[in-house]
């Protein structure tokens, strides 16, 4: 649900796990074939994990940071990590990017130019996001929301941020 005033997008578990439904219908529809799957981490590997279920593609994982700041609210500097885990031996062949969304285009632009220079075994690349917002650099070959006021996205998972041992044990008296 976008608030009134369009700054906040409040997204359930239901509406996310629709939006990535979606988002498998549009490239499906697409007629484009792919070989792999290569998720951002954090973000994408939500979607990263049911695209390659209902593919039956191996999923690869790529770590980048860039919210840090502020309790995850505030881009700093970006981090991606120099190694790509998969299952498979090295990533190659037609590689679908995923992640949950192009905010400022700055994290899927490094990601893509890093894998453009020293991926060479990656032939073709196209990336999939939940949502683009208006202000992103960055335009994904899928997405299934677009965002022109730029709201910030509170996912149904971000409790877990805050959430420490400590209050698990308080709340199942273990």
């Amino acid at each position: 649900m976008l608030t009134e005033d369009g700054k906040h997008l409040y997204v359930s578990y239901d509406e996310y796990h629709n939006l990535i439904e979606k988002l498998a219908l549009k490239v499906h529809q697409s007629g484009w074939e792919f070989d792999n799957i290569l998720c951002l981490a954090r973000g994408g590997l939500r979607p990263g994990d049911i695209l390659s279920r209902i593919f039956d593609k191996p999923l690869a994982i790529m770590s980048t940071s860039s919210y840090r700041a502020e309790a995850g609210m505030r881009q700093g500097s970006l981090d991606i990590a120099r190694f790509i885990t998969t299952p498979k031996g090295e990533i190659a062949g037609k590689v679908l990017l995923v992640d949950d969304l192009a905010d400022t285009g700055v994290t899927l632009n490094a990601v893509i130019n890093q894998l453009k220079t020293n991926y060479p075994p990656i032939s073709e690349l196209r990336s999939a996001v939940i949502w683009t917002k208006g202000v992103s650099t960055f335009t994904p070959d899928y997405s299934v929301e677009f965002l022109p006021t730029n709201p910030w996205i509170h996912q149904p998972f971000e409790g877990y941020d805050a959430l420490r041992p400590a209050q698990l044990l308080e709340k199942w008296k273990l």
